[in-house]
């Protein structure tokens, strides 16, 4: 959950409640913003941006938009959807088959003239880049990517204070996806509300997201740029939901100094996933919160493996220093761009490094080739082990 103080403009939610689906945990997003829910299924991600839009009551908890109190449970207070100014784009589009486009849009604005009520629609339809021609299509004139540029249109022509976006592009194909999420960078200059995104797509989280709230069984687990969460998940179970590729088990040494005392730094003992100890110690960051001898958790970063020709000289300023392990590939996958090689640490038995590679670099990796992997301390999150 997140620490940060929020502006008197930010959308706040606490939500706790056991029925009818567990939902426990808080997190903030700042106008401007947009925040990924990410989650397997079953996570809670669908129920909590119910309860934003006010299409599910809490058991207990209390949302906060902007300063106006949408929902108080113990002061009774629970907004209805029509009065939570909220944009709302679904999935599956929502789309009314026998109406255009543009009528699809009008039709959120029955508060306004009829003429006002086409005029507005037509304006967001335009701002999204669908033609007149377009716009005068029923829903099955139009793409996939269309229809949703249309939900989309729909959700903004209200001038919500709170915008949701409920796994909007995941039945779009991969070409008009991109597109959209174009248009959804654009929009996001001029939107100076919170948004809220729920996906199951790491990568499109990734992409879109200024902060994820990672959700598992109903509760918050973590809130916090992309960047933070995959350098230092708060637990194993958050690096696996995030999908850190490299999570190892280890044993707490704690200092053997007065200078790592100084340093503020630990010596972490490398294990192997049989849990047998190896003879590779790593000096990392020791944030006082572990006891010598503790089982404990580590992951790596991509970025602080280097490999090869990628390998400069060690810095002597380097604070923690590396560790260099000759290591043996063992299987490449060609994803595109990208490229991700495993590679069996030749000393530590059953340890297996995962390397995703983009560019010129990746070109050189076969199976069978031997690799010297330079691991940097620096990169290292240590997290207690949990056990029953």
């Amino acid at each position: 959950m997140s620490q940060r103080p929020a502006s008197p403009a930010a959308l706040k939610v606490q939500i706790e409640q056991t029925l009818p689906m567990p939902l426990h945990g808080a997190f903030t997003c700042e106008p401007g913003e947009m925040m990924a829910l990410v989650g397997p299924s079953g996570a809670g991600k669908t129920s909590m941006l119910r309860c934003l839009a006010g299409l599910m009551r809490p058991q207990r908890g209390r949302v906060e938009v902007g300063g106006e109190v949408w929902v108080d449970t113990d002061a009774g207070i629970c907004l209805p959807p029509q009065r939570r100014h909220v944009g709302l784009v679904f999935q599956n589009y929502a789309l009314m088959p026998h109406l255009s486009a543009i009528d699809n849009v009008a039709l959120s604005l029955l508060h306004l003239p009829p003429a006002l009520r086409r005029e507005r629609a037509a304006h967001w339809l335009a701002h999204v880049r669908l033609s007149p021609e377009q716009q005068a299509r029923r829903p099955a004139g139009l793409s996939g990517g269309q229809q949703q540029r249309v939900a989309v249109a729909r959700a903004l022509a209200r001038e919500p204070r709170l915008l949701l976006l409920d796994e909007p592009f995941s039945a779009v194909d991969q070409m008009n996806r991109q597109s959209l999420y174009d248009l959804l960078a654009e929009l996001r200059q001029e939107l100076r509300i919170p948004i809220v995104l729920v996906t199951h797509d790491l990568v499109e989280a990734r992409q879109l997201a200024d902060t994820l709230v990672v959700m598992d069984t109903g509760q918050v687990l973590q809130q916090g740029t992309p960047s933070h969460i995959y350098r230092s998940p708060r637990n194993a179970r958050v690096a696996d939901l995030v999908g850190v590729m490299n999570r190892f088990k280890g044993r707490w040494v704690g200092p053997l100094s007065d200078q790592d005392e100084a340093d503020q730094a630990g010596w972490l003992q490398w294990l192997t996933p049989a849990s047998e100890p190896t003879a590779v110690k790593l000096r990392v960051r020791d944030k006082k919160r572990l006891s010598p001898g503790q089982a404990v958790t580590w992951v790596i970063q991509g970025d602080g493996l280097r490999i090869g020709h990628e390998m400069a000289p060690e810095s002597a300023s380097a604070e923690l220093g590396t560790v260099t392990l000759d290591a043996t590939v063992t299987s490449v996958r060609n994803l595109g761009e990208t490229t991700l090689a495993q590679a069996r640490v030749d000393a530590l038995g059953g340890v297996t490094l995962r390397l995703a590679r983009s560019g010129p670099q990746r070109q050189w990796l076969q199976k069978n080739q031997p690799l010297q992997v330079r691991l940097d301390c620096e990169w290292v999150h240590v997290m207690p082990t949990r056990t029953a």
